[in-house]
């Protein structure tokens, strides 16, 4: 018997390619709320993203973002964009974005697996939990309409459990030519079970065509849209992004970075159309960069750094940070932006307020054991 998961996984390869890095996951809860992760693989640096311009100690730090604060995009008298964050400053400036800084997730080593593993997980330490989050996040939701359905060679941590996701991956095999899918179709017509998995591989394969194989951050925004903006599409996203392990060369690395990040998020906006009113983008990473440059131009692994909100049902227009300082007594080990607010709570409170579920009821099947700050009430328009 061929089981859904491995039909619609042979399916896609055989149709060709439907996605390309970024990867992107997808699952199917019956509400008209979006709720995207987007997940920075690698520690984004979050100094570099909102710059806090007004921190008199920044300008010791040899950050070279410090020195051209002309290009920045001011958000407030405090902290400021990157300038290849240009659609994200639109949004902030329509009220459709906001940003959190000084946040981190309970790990506070400096290993990339081990803090990737928390933050999706949802665990206080390493491999704690065996499930993501965000898999028992579709739990906490009305019966789904189908099975989660997965963009990527793997189902990321974050949506590993319980509920069904299926993945796909890529092909490196040339399109199938459509007299091959004919006789496929043909093969299949007699069994109901087959035929309509065929005819629902098809379906995927479709509203995922023209997307280019290389890494393209505006194909995977279109697609994402396409399958969200639907009326009977799936409510639920996890994106994909690497890239932002910036030991050297960060100044060109991370605008670029930034830069991909942004045109998705444009892309995303611009393919949901009406439905951007109902959409919010979570945008996190699994932890900081040290505050100051290194001798390679780059920064190596930190504690604490930035998380961004966007989207139409956000609450916009405003910075949230209990911001710490970066003078030297006050940074963490004497290198790292120290944490000041909790990643647990403010994807919480982000996907509750988001979806409309119970914010005490969402942290206790999040992230087990974790305080919920209400003073991050608010995020979400009801």
């Amino acid at each position: 018997m061929v089981h859904r998961r491995q039909f619609l996984r042979f399916a896609a390869t055989g149709a060709g390619a439907l996605l390309v890095s970024p990867r992107l996951v997808l699952a199917n809860v019956e509400t008209d709320r979006r709720f995207v992760f987007v997940i920075q693989r690698g520690a984004a640096d979050g100094l570099d993203t909102v710059v806090p311009y007004a921190d008199p100690a920044l300008a010791g730090l040899n950050r070279r973002l410090a020195d051209d604060r002309a290009a920045l995009h001011r958000l407030d008298g405090t902290f400021a964009l990157h300038p290849a964050l240009t659609e994200m400053a639109g949004c902030y400036g329509r009220k459709e974005a906001l940003f959190v800084h000084a946040v981190a997730s309970p790990y506070r080593e400096r290993s990339h697996f081990d803090g990737q593993n928390v933050l999706e997980s949802g665990g206080t330490d390493p491999y704690q939990l065996k499930d993501g989050w965000m898999n028992r996040l579709v739990s906490l939701l009305p019966k789904s309409r189908d099975e989660a359905i997965a963009f990527a060679p793997t189902v990321p941590l974050a949506l590993r459990g319980p509920a069904d996701v299926l993945s796909y991956a890529p092909s490196n095999l040339g399109q199938a030519p459509d007299d091959l899918l004919t006789r496929v179709a043909a093969l299949y017509d007699a069994d109901p079970q087959l035929h309509a998995l065929w005819s629902a591989a098809m379906e995927t394969r479709g509203l995922a065509a023209g997307v280019e194989r290389r890494q393209d951050p505006a194909a995977v925004g279109r697609v994402a849209a396409g399958f969200l903006a639907r009326a009977d599409g799936p409510r639920l996203a996890m994106i994909e992004t690497s890239g932002w392990d910036t030991h050297a060369n960060q100044v060109n690395r991370l605008a670029n970075q930034l830069r991909g990040l942004d045109t998705l998020i444009g892309a995303l906006r611009d393919g949901l159309g009406e439905a951007w009113k109902q959409t919010t983008v979570l945008v996190a990473t699994e932890f900081g960069r040290t505050a100051a440059l290194n001798g390679t131009g780059g920064t190596d692994h930190g504690t604490a750094s930035a998380a961004m909100l966007v989207g139409g049902a956000v609450r916009g227009g405003r910075v949230l940070a209990d911001w710490p300082g970066l003078g030297q007594r006050v940074l963490r080990d004497g290198r790292d932006l120290a944490p000041t607010l909790d990643l647990d709570a403010l994807i919480t409170t982000a996907a509750a307020e988001a979806l409309a579920l119970d914010p005490e009821r969402t942290m206790r099947t999040l992230f087990p054991g974790r305080p919920l700050n209400r003073n991050l009430s608010g995020l979400v328009e009801a």
